[in-house]
């Protein structure tokens, strides 16, 4: 099984890089995490935002395997602590689908994107910047697959 981490948005700062690098390197083979970069649609041209977020979900569409379990990250999206994701890892890991997280671009995911997604995730209340989820993300996954091994990384 492999995770993708499919966002919106080139060109982050070092420390999102450093971030997300850190905890990809950690994961097992049998659970690679990879990162797929979209090109945002850019702001200045005029167009509307309906228009620009339907430019980036067909990017998006364009990024994704062609089979995959899609798992969108939104704010409205379902709650979670870390052992219920650690319950959600092992049911995709029996699967052996691949699965991919959709991270949206400033004005979030168009909706035919959102209508395509299995599960919609919640990574906080907080409105976090779209840089931050990427190694947040990759680290409660890392997380998430400890729990699974009983690794000591996690603590309850």
């Amino acid at each position: 099984m492999r995770l993708l981490i499919v966002a919106v948005g080139t060109r982050m700062p070092a420390w999102v890089s450093a971030g997300f690098d850190d905890y990809a390197k950690r994961m097992p083979r049998d659970a690679s995490l990879e990162l797929v970069e979209v090109k945002a649609e850019p702001r200045t041209t005029g167009k509307t935002v309906d228009a620009m977020m339907t430019a980036e979900a067909a990017r998006i569409e364009a990024a994704l395997p062609a089979r995959c379990r899609r798992v969108i990250l939104d704010e409205h999206g379902k709650d979670t602590t870390t052992l219920k994701l650690a319950e959600r890892f092992e049911h995709w890991l029996g699967e052996g689908e691949d699965v991919a997280f959709i991270i949206g671009g400033p004005d979030g995911l168009d909706d035919s994107i959102k209508r395509s997604a299995r599960e919609t995730l919640r990574l906080s209340s907080l409105t976090l910047p779209h840089a931050m989820v990427r190694p947040l993300l990759a680290e409660a996954l890392y997380r998430a697959w400890s729990v699974t091994r009983n690794h000591p990384y996690h603590r309850e």
